[in-house]
């Protein structure tokens, strides 16, 4: 993460790994069953990263309640309906943003967080989503927690790269060296005002 982002603000940037795959539940439309195994964040408040176990989202649903400006890569239609089926309160009222979603609606076709991250930071991701499988089904948590939490460094540093230069650069299906994506995102909640940070319980 930059260095340069000292100030504290109500931003998380989260992943999150599943007991299951959609082949294994049946579908995609089967998130209720999917179930979580880790979920890894770095929060903008503290500048630290949090892992959670299933057994312990509680505690990050409970930090949700401040109403933080949530980022993810393929949050809004992976990571946020799954974490929905954990959480009491509708995960809506929530301002995202989805870095991937951002990037879709300039390109207009879909790019992967490692390919981003090979073009734009110069590393890769350490592992795949059967990686991640494969760690929780054999009891590997050091590692799956690691895995998780490489993911949220890789989305945290694509945020403040494209925050700080306007564009992202990605691997193309087809041909050879990287493409640009223009973005517009900012290091800030849209919504920080002092009243939202004296806002009130979700429940």
């Amino acid at each position: 993460m930059n260095e340069g982002v000292k100030r504290a603000q109500n931003i998380i940037v989260y992943d999150l790994e599943t007991k299951y795959s959609f082949d294994d539940v049946g579908g995609r439309e089967a998130f209720e069953k999917l179930g979580i195994s880790v979920l890894g964040s770095y929060d903008y408040l503290d500048h630290a990263c949090h892992i959670y176990e299933e057994g312990e989202l509680s505690q990050f649903l409970e930090r949700l309640q401040k109403k933080p400006l949530l980022i993810g890569f393929n949050s809004r239609r992976f990571d946020t309906p799954i974490l929905q089926t954990y959480s009491p309160f509708d995960l809506s009222v929530l301002t995202q943003l989805d870095l991937m979603e951002e990037m879709v609606k300039v390109l207009g076709h879909r790019v992967s967080l490692d390919s981003c991250a090979q073009a734009t930071l110069s590393r890769a991701k350490t592992g795949n989503g059967l990686d991640a499988l494969r760690y929780y089904r054999s009891g590997e948590m050091e590692k799956l927690k690691k895995y998780c939490l490489e993911d949220v460094k890789i989305t945290c540093e694509l945020f403040e790269y494209g925050a700080a230069h306007g564009e992202i650069f990605y691997t193309p299906k087809f041909g050879t060296g990287k493409a640009r994506a223009p973005v517009t995102w900012k290091v800030a909640h849209p919504n920080e005002t002092e009243e939202t940070e004296r806002q009130q319980s979700l429940f």
